[in-house]
């Protein structure tokens, strides 16, 4: 916001503002999170908007066509958070799979003894196979960053992907991932398709301990599908980031279910990355300066 109002007329306004519309009308710029929807509706209210920043990654609010036909542009930033993706369901993976506490006083040699004896983890990471449905920007990088940890990676996608950016992950056909994974991470890209991926076919090919993260898109999973799923197998876990709508509605059936482990969509909430996502006024600015973005998505892009 400094960076914008040292160059620009700039305000920051929500759009229950009564303020909000009679500055949309006059916006050259606007610039967005998560949960604003730029769609035909709101372009309508906004005749000199040219260019729209998306502050983060996905861009499923942003109807990218409509944009195109006003010739409003729309930038991102789209590796502004993998890293912070990758760390969150690398410690899903260790809530997951390797059960700690933390003391707070001494203790009697007995309960010490039970403590310890309770905190035993079935199954350490190094015999592990992690499973990656789609193997773009973040799935890649999961697999680079668990090298040395895991047993063994396995990954699918819709592309081929050449051996030298595999990070040694072993390619599989998508039936082979679901069986053949102990922990299965999501990370698919925002194309239409992917609503409800993974269903229960999907689900009933997966192993009874197996762990189910999902930190991509809330609508790739059928979350009545895993509700059930969990239901039937209590020894399956899942941890989700994302959900379908946001915030999570009261009749989502996952929350009745002490296997289903579900996080307020914080995947991306570390400082660095923020400040990485917060640098699409760069882009925004090189647009209204007649100058080319970094990163600009048009109709059609797919964000892996």
């Amino acid at each position: 916001m400094s960076w914008l109002a040292e160059r620009a007329e700039f305000v920051r306004c929500a759009s229950e503002d009564d303020r909000f519309d009679d500055l949309l009308s006059r916006a050259s710029a606007l610039v967005v999170r998560t949960y604003t929807e730029v769609g035909r509706e709101l372009l309508d209210r906004a005749p000199n908007l040219r260019v729209v920043g998306r502050a983060g990654v996905g861009l499923d609010s942003i109807d990218l066509d409509a944009c195109a036909e006003r010739g409003v542009r729309v930038v991102y930033t789209p590796d502004a958070n993998s890293i912070a993706v990758v760390e969150l369901v690398v410690a899903f993976m260790f809530d997951a799979l390797r059960p700690r506490l933390f003391l707070d006083g001494a203790l009697p040699k007995d309960e010490w003894k039970s403590l310890r004896a309770e905190q035993l983890a079935e199954r350490q990471l190094s015999q592990v196979t992690l499973g990656i449905l789609g193997f773009g920007r973040i799935g890649s990088r999961l697999a680079q960053s668990v090298r040395g940890l895991v047993g063994r990676v396995i990954y699918h996608d819709v592309r081929e992907i050449a051996p030298d950016g595999r990070a040694a992950a072993e390619p599989v056909s998508a039936e082979q991932l679901y069986e053949q994974s102990d922990v299965l991470s999501i990370h698919v890209d925002s194309r239409r398709a992917n609503r409800h991926a993974v269903g229960e076919a999907q689900l009933a090919l997966m192993r009874e301990n197996s762990v189910l993260i999902n930190a991509s898109r809330g609508f790739v999973l059928d979350h009545t599908a895993l509700a059930l799923r969990l239901s039937a197998t209590p020894t399956m876990r899942a941890m989700l980031d994302v959900h379908e709508p946001e915030p999570i509605a009261a009749d989502n059936p996952l929350l009745m279910l002490g296997n289903a482990y579900l996080s307020p969509h914080i995947a991306a909430a570390t400082t660095l990355a923020h400040a990485n996502m917060s640098r699409v006024v760069e882009d925004v600015w090189s647009v209204l300066e007649g100058g080319t973005p970094r990163y600009e998505a048009i109709p059609g892009d797919i964000i892996r």
